[in-house]
C-alpha cells in the first residue's frame, strides 16, 4: 500500500463497503468525499461527514498509519487545524491531539479487497514492456483517448513553445528555426542541433539564407568541423565561415554533433546541409506553413529539400562514397510535420481559434502511423495503429503513463486493477 494509492482508492470510492465506523465503532457517513488536493495541505477539500448525529464540514486528511500524522507534524501545522477525519489504512496508534478535538479515524484496511493491492504491487513492479502487460486488453482503450492524449501533448508542448516565444519576443520563424533544428538533430543529436540553432541570431539566418554556401558553412563551422580542412569544397566553407563570424560577430562557441550509433543518412553532416538546404529554398518559412491547412501542402514544402551536391557523393567531410542524392526521407517528412510543424500551428491558433484543436486532430488522422520500437510494443499485444494520432497518442501514453508505471493516473490500469482477472 503506498499513499498514493490509499488517496486515488478514497478519490474515486473503490471500497468493498461504505459501512464505515471510526476506532470507537461510531458509525461515519461520508456525505462528500471532498475534492483531492494535489498542491501543499490536506488530501481532501471541503468534505462532508455525518457522525454521532452532526454534519461536519471541512478537509480530510489520509495517511498509511496513524502515526504518520506525529512524523508529518500535522498538529503544529496551521493548515491541518480544520481536519474532520483522519483515513488512515492501519490503526498504529492514537493521536491524543485529535481526540482532544474530537476528530475522529477511519481504518480502511478492511474495506479494500486485499486482491487488488496484490495485482497493483505486480503492476509497479513488472518488467515488461508495460506494467499491465500480462492482461492487457485492447478493447479496454477507453472512446476517445487518442484525442484526448494527443491534446494533452499539444497542450505540454505549446507552453514549452510560449516561453521559448517570450524569449524570442513572439518570433515565431525564429522558434520554427530552433524547432526544426531539434527534430532534424534526431534522437541523438536534437539538443545539440537545438544548442546551434539558437547560438545563432536569427536575422543573420534570414540575410545568410539566399546564399547556401555561407548557411551551410555557417552550421558546420559552429559545429567545429572546419578548423582542418580535408578537401577544397571544406577549404570554401571554411574560408566562408571566417568572414561570417567576423561580419556577424559571431560568438566563438562551438558544439560537437554525434555520428555514434546513427546510420550515415542521418550523420548530422547530412541532417545540416538539409536544415540549411530547407532554410534556402523558402522565404518567411513559418508564414508559410501557417496557412496550409493540410499534409499533401505540408509534404510540398519539405520533400524537394537535400543536402548540397557535395554531399551526393560523401556522408563526411573527406570521405568519397557511392553517388546518392540525399533527399528528405517520407517517413522524416512525417516526423517533422508531427513532431514540429502541427504543434506549433497549435500553439499559434489555440487562443484564438476554437477549431484548431479538432483540425489538428484530422490532420493527424490524415497521417501515416509512426514505426519504431513503441508502437512495435503496442503492436505485439494486439493494438493496430490505423493513424499518427493513434502512434502519437500510444507513445506518449507510454512515456507520460507506462515507462513511470503511473497506472493510477491511467484509464486503463485502473480498470484492470478492479478486475478480477490475474496479473
Amino acid at each position: 500500500m503506498t499513499e498514493k494509492l490509499l488517496q486515488y482508492l478514497w478519490n474515486y470510492k473503490v471500497f468493498k463497503n461504505y459501512d464505515f465506523k471510526d476506532l470507537e465503532g461510531n458509525p461515519v457517513e461520508i456525505i462528500h468525499f471532498g475534492k483531492w488536493n494535489t498542491d501543499a495541505g490536506p488530501d481532501f477539500l471541503n468534505a462532508k461527514i455525518k457522525t454521532k448525529g452532526l454534519t461536519i464540514a471541512g478537509h480530510i486528511e489520509l495517511h498509511i498509519r496513524t502515526s504518520d500524522w506525529i512524523f508529518h507534524n500535522h498538529s503544529q501545522d496551521p493548515n491541518y487545524q480544520n481536519i474532520i477525519l483522519h483515513v488512515v489504512y492501519q490503526n498504529d496508534t492514537e493521536i491524543d491531539d485529535l481526540i482532544r478535538k474530537n476528530v475522529p479515524t477511519l481504518e480502511l484496511k478492511d474495506h479494500i479487497d486485499p486482491d487488488m493491492l496484490w495485482k497493483y504491487e505486480k503492476l509497479i513492479n513488472g518488467t515488461q514492456f508495460i506494467p499491465c502487460e500480462n492482461i492487457f486488453d485492447p478493447n479496454k482503450i477507453p472512446i476517445h483517448f487518442h484525442e484526448g492524449n494527443v491534446l494533452k501533448k499539444l497542450d505540454e508542448k505549446s507552453m514549452e513553445l510560449e516561453k521559448n516565444l517570450e524569449q524570442y519576443k513572439n518570433n515565431f520563424e525564429a522558434v520554427l528555426f530552433h524547432s526544426l533544428a531539434y527534430s532534424f538533430g534526431l534522437k541523438v543529436n536534437a539538443h545539440i542541433f537545438k544548442q546551434i540553432a539558437e547560438s545563432i541570431d536569427f536575422s543573420v539566418i534570414n540575410k545568410l539564407r539566399q546564399n547556401e554556401l555561407q548557411l551551410e558553412a555557417l552550421l558546420f563551422g559552429i559545429s567545429g568541423w572546419l578548423d582542418h580542412p580535408k578537401d577544397g569544397q571544406m577549404m570554401i566553407w571554411k574560408r566562408e565561415f571566417e568572414f561570417i563570424r567576423k561580419k556577424f560577430s559571431i560568438p566563438n562557441l562551438t558544439f560537437h554533433p554525434k555520428f555514434l550509433r546513427l546510420r550515415p543518412p542521418n550523420f548530422p553532416t547530412i541532417r545540416l546541409s538539409q536544415l540549411a538546404d530547407l532554410y534556402h529554398r523558402h522565404q518567411n518559412l513559418f508564414s508559410k506553413i501557417i496557412r496550409m491547412s493540410n499534409t499533401d501542402q505540408l509534404y510540398e514544402v519539405f520533400e524537394p529539400v537535400k543536402a548540397s551536391e557535395y554531399w551526393d557523393f560523401h556522408f563526411n567531410f573527406g570521405t568519397l562514397s557511392k553517388f546518392q542524392p540525399k533527399t528528405l526521407s517520407r517517413d522524416f517528412i512525417e516526423l517533422i510535420i508531427l513532431n514540429t510543424v502541427l504543434p506549433l500551428k497549435y500553439a499559434y491558433h489555440k487562443y484564438h481559434r476554437e477549431e484548431i484543436a479538432d483540425e489538428l486532430v484530422e490532420l493527424y488522422k490524415s497521417s501515416a502511423a509512426e514505426k519504431n520500437s513503441v508502437t512495435a510494443g503496442w503492436k505485439k499485444l494486439g493494438l493496430k495503429m490505423n493513424n499518427a494520432l493513434e502512434s502519437q497518442s500510444l507513445i506518449y501514453h507510454y512515456k507520460t503513463s507506462c515507462e513511470e508505471k503511473n497506472c493510477l493516473n491511467c484509464g486503463i490500469g485502473f480498470k484492470l486493477l478492479k478486475e478480477s482477472s490475474n496479473v
